[in-house]
Formats: structure tokens, C-alpha cells, sequence
């Protein structure tokens, strides 16, 4: 039903905590949101047991980082809910299949979440490809410029990048290495020759994309299947120098197995996910000179995450007025979902 066709208002709340609320929800988005819904914005949900019979006015939740889960008997209490937006990435934390049953539709603003972890991983390649971080740490220990042979490698042309996992951030990483002299390989079991060509990339199996890469990127995400996805057989097929940049979880790395090469100097890495989250503050992976671990900052953060609450109202809006959701999610994306 449409606003237009629709007499009420429909009545919203948000579910996440304080610090979401406060990040995700520009002027411009509470105004828009005002504009075509009964929402208190201040108020946020972070107990539903605590919503009292409120929550039996529901139409909508805009959910987002805190949000408790929304078990059935949540969902009993909400019988008009008809629209949960998520205002951020995953839902596989809160909403349980039994929403898809009862016919609310699910939206993700995953996209949204997406662009500023490729764009963070598309600087690290064009970095690892320059040889950047391990030069760094030769500078720093010798106090002279790498040697003219080591000098000669740092360049990003002619570098061949294996991209693990045609995610939406995968895609857009691909997007953001088109021309500029890559071979560019793949590996995903859902993808063919074709759509992999599609994206200026070469379908490969996970084990020669780690044989022919110099630079490895994660981008699959974390399930059961997936835990070691990068093990220590499969470093050490990696070539020597080769550069490992994990962005996505950090159980798709043996921890421990890439510490010992990153150590013995045949691997590089960069890190912005580790197992475990955080590292202790002695871990050699956070000391070595050739490790670059950064505090989980590749996703949205600061001014970035209104992103993420721009795209949950835009979702509202869009459900309201008949049109497709732009981020939305079924029950069999759960299956394969980070």
C-alpha cells in the first residue's frame, strides 16, 4: 500500500543503540523521515520487552548496530509490522527466518556500508603493489632507501590481484582496479566464467588464485564453511613477497598460521579484521614491520555512517510509495549472507 492510498501515517521505530541513532541520522534524513512517517526519532529501542503495547502500532522498524534480536515472540507483539530497513550491513543478527513467513519485507543498507571498505581496500592494493608497507619497514630499520632491485618491483603495473568473493565489496574492488595494468583473478563458488568476465576478472579456483597472485584481497563472507578459508596450506601456495589484505572477517584467516609467515618475512599483510577482535596488545602481528593491522575502520565511520541511515529512510520511502526495495534481502540470502 502507498502513502497516498494509506490515510495514517505509518507508524515506525528505531532499534539500535544510542551511538547509532546519533551517527546514522542526519537532519536531512530525520526530516525526510518525518515527512512520511510517525516516528520518534529520539527514541530508541534496545529492549523489546521494554516497548510495552506500543510496539502492537508498528508498522516498520528501522533497525541498526545494537539492535536486540527479534525472536517470535517479538514478533507476535507486532502484528502490522509489514517492513524491517536495516540501517546497516548484515541482518542474519537480529532477524530470524520467521519474519520472511509472516510476509515482512527486509531491507539492508549493505550497499551503502560497501563503498567505503572497497575504497579503503582499492588504496591498500594500489599500497601493497608499490611495495609500500614493507618498504616502509626496511626505511625505518636500515635508514636508507630499499635497494634499487627492490626498488625496481614496487610498482603496481603488471601486478596480478586475487579478489576472494564476488561480494558487493568485491565487485566494487574490481570495479576500482579496472585499468590500471592488473591481471585480475577470482574466486567464488557462486560465480561463472561469464559474470566473473563480466566484472575485467579471470574465474579461477581459490587455490590457483593463491598460487598466481601477488596480492590476495578477502572479501567472502564469515560462515561455518568459510572459517580458515585461508589456512596454512593454502599460504603457502602463495608466492614469496605476495601480500595477504583481509577486510572482511577475521575467522577466514588461520591466525596463528599467517603470523609464523609474516614473521619468517615471506608474507606480507594488511588487516583490518583479526581472530581474534582485537589482537592482545603484545601479538607479533600488531609489532612486525611488514603487518599493517588497522582498528576494523574499513566500514562505514564518522560523517560515512549517515550513509547507512540515509539509505534505511530512503527505504522506508520507497516501500511506502510501491516501489522495489533498492537494498532487499530474502530468507535464502541468510544462507550466504556475512
Amino acid at each position: 500500500m502507498s502513502i497516498a492510498d494509506d490515510p495514517e501515517q505509518p507508524r515506525g521505530y528505531l532499534a539500535m543503540n544510542a551511538y547509532a541513532r546519533q551517527q546514522a541520522f542526519s537532519d536531512a534524513a530525520v526530516a525526510r523521515l518525518r515527512r512520511i512517517a510517525d516516528v520518534d526519532i529520539g527514541e530508541c529501542i534496545t529492549d523489546f520487552d521494554a516497548g510495552g503495547d506500543a510496539l502492537a502500532q508498528a508498522r516498520f522498524l528501522i533497525t541498526g548496530w545494537g539492535c536486540p534480536m527479534l525472536t517470535p515472540e517479538v514478533l507476535d507483539r507486532m502484528p502490522r509490522l509489514e517492513l524491517i530497513a536495516h540501517a546497516a550491513g548484515t541482518v542474519k543478527h537480529h532477524v530470524p527466518a520467521e519474519a520472511w513467513r509472516r510476509g515482512i519485507a527486509v531491507s539492508s543498507a549493505a550497499d551503502a556500508n560497501a563503498e567505503p571498505v572497497a575504497q579503503y581496500t582499492y588504496a591498500m592494493v594500489v599500497l601493497a603493489g608499490k611495495r609500500a608497507l614493507s618498504g616502509a619497514g626496511r626505511y625505518a630499520q636500515q635508514g636508507q632507501w630499499p635497494s634499487e632491485d627492490w626498488r625496481g618491483a614496487a610498482s603496481l603495473v603488471g601486478k596480478t590481484v586475487g579478489i576472494v568473493g564476488a561480494s558487493r565489496i568485491g565487485r566494487r574492488v574490481l570495479r576500482l582496479l579496472e585499468g590500471h595494468g592488473l591481471e585480475l583473478l577470482l574466486s567464488d563458488p557462486y560465480c561463472d566464467d561469464a559474470a566473473a568476465a563480466a566484472m575485467g576478472a579471470r574465474l579461477v579456483d581459490l587455490d590457483e588464485l593463491c598460487r598466481r597472485s601477488d596480492i590476495v584481497s578477502i572479501h567472502a563472507p564469515q560462515l561455518p564453511q568459510t572459517r580458515h578459508l585461508i589456512d596454512a596450506r593454502r599460504l603457502d601456495l602463495m608466492v614469496d613477497d605476495a601480500v595477504l589484505i583481509n577486510t572482511s572477517r577475521g575467522s577466514l584467516v588461520d591466525t596463528e598460521a599467517l603470523t609464523q609467515r609474516c614473521k619468517g618475512g615471506r608474507l606480507d599483510a594488511i588487516l583490518d579484521v583479526t581472530d581474534p577482535e582485537p589482537l592482545p596488545a603484545q601479538h607479533p602481528l600488531l609489532r612486525l614491520p611488514n603487518v599493517l593491522v588497522t582498528p576494523h575502520v574499513a566500514g562505514a565511520q564518522g560523517r560515512e555512517v549517515m550513509a547507512l541511515g540515509e539509505y534505511a529512510v530512503a527505504e522506508v520511502a520507497r516501500f511506502y510509495t510501491g516501489e522495489d526495495l533498492g537494498g532487499a534481502v530474502s530468507e535464502a540470502d541468510l544462507a550466504t549472507m556475512a
